[in-house]
């Protein structure tokens, strides 16, 4: 199944933890990295703290959404992320946006991601490796958010993973 994943990060060596995240990804049991984005800065939304740096990535995967959920909260924990109030500063943050066509709201998973339309940083990446994904009306909705690519796909993910 396609699993679109968010990924973030704003505390510390955020272009480490997000190379280190997609490495980790990649390495799930029947999961396979297909292509990412390119790498963006973006103002944290309703939430204080530095620059976040943002991307999302394309996997191939056979977990079933929760199972893919919980391997991503073990690699938000092994990279040291805390959650001591909402919207705090992330080491790691790691989102299942979209997973197929799948549309499900449960108490753990809701998909679509719920606030992935309200996002620059989600949906001007998920246009670059998905344009059938968003439609210009969505990203012309979060243009007034701040958001600047600071490395192509290739410079970020692509060298990084060839080095596994």
């Amino acid at each position: 199944m396609n699993a679109f994943i968010g990924l973030g990060a704003n505390l510390g060596n955020a272009r480490a933890a997000l190379v280190s995240a997609v490495r980790a990804l990649s390495g799930l049991p029947d999961t396979r990295f297909v292509k990412g984005s390119s790498l963006y800065a973006s103002a944290p939304v309703d939430a204080g703290g530095p620059d976040y740096l943002n991307a999302v990535v394309l996997l191939d995967t056979a977990l079933e959404p929760l199972a893919l959920l919980h391997a991503m909260q073990a690699i938000e924990n092994a990279a040291g992320r805390e959650r001591p109030y909402l919207n705090a500063p992330r080491t790691l943050d790691l989102d299942v946006l979209l997973y197929g066509a799948l549309e499900l709201s449960g108490t753990d998973l809701t998909l679509p991601h719920p606030r992935m339309w309200q996002r620059a940083f989600v949906l001007l990446p998920l246009s670059e490796i998905a344009p059938e994904r968003v439609r210009p009306e969505q990203l012309a909705a979060v243009a007034c958010q701040r958001i600047d690519r600071v490395a192509q796909a290739a410079e970020w993910i692509a060298m990084e993973l060839k080095k596994q």
